[in-house]
């Protein structure tokens, strides 16, 4: 008996839209990355890409639990002394909510070859509004 295993070439993709409203930023980042790797189907391999395209909305009204809106931090730095900047995550979704639900997804991914071929299949709209209705989008339901 042979063993069978999947191939990205073979991957049958399908396009799922999040609703992002009222959704804590882990758990949002913890059913996207499910999504993105395959693992919601029978189909998964671990070596392959075979998940689908993820088109999270409404990243403005994402919240985070706790006192992590003036507690959590994003750092970036230009690796010249004295050059860490810090920001806290009230200060980043006022300027780019995006920006939080794609790190958040990034951080729940493997590190290895696949990742930036996975972190390419997410697309993340601070509106209910997005481009994507040309390839039939399935509705994906998270509950709560």
């Amino acid at each position: 008996m042979k063993t069978w295993n999947g191939k990205s070439e073979e991957a049958d993709r399908k396009w799922y839209i999040v609703d992002a409203a009222g959704m804590p930023v882990g758990r949002l980042a913890t059913y996207v990355a499910n999504i993105l790797r395959g693992k919601n189907l029978p189909t998964f391999t671990p070596n392959a890409d075979v998940g689908g395209f993820v088109v999270v909305i409404n990243s403005d009204k994402l919240e985070l639990s706790g006192n992590k809106m003036l507690d959590k931090k994003y750092y970036r730095h230009s690796r010249f002394f004295g050059s860490l900047k810090e920001k806290t995550a009230e200060q980043v979704k006022a300027t780019d909510s995006e920006f939080i639900v794609s790190e958040a997804v990034r951080g729940m991914l493997p590190v290895n070859k696949l990742s930036k071929s996975l972190i390419n299949k997410l697309k993340v709209y601070k509106g209910a509004e997005h481009p994507h209705a040309a390839q039939k989008p399935e509705a994906y339901v998270i509950k709560k």
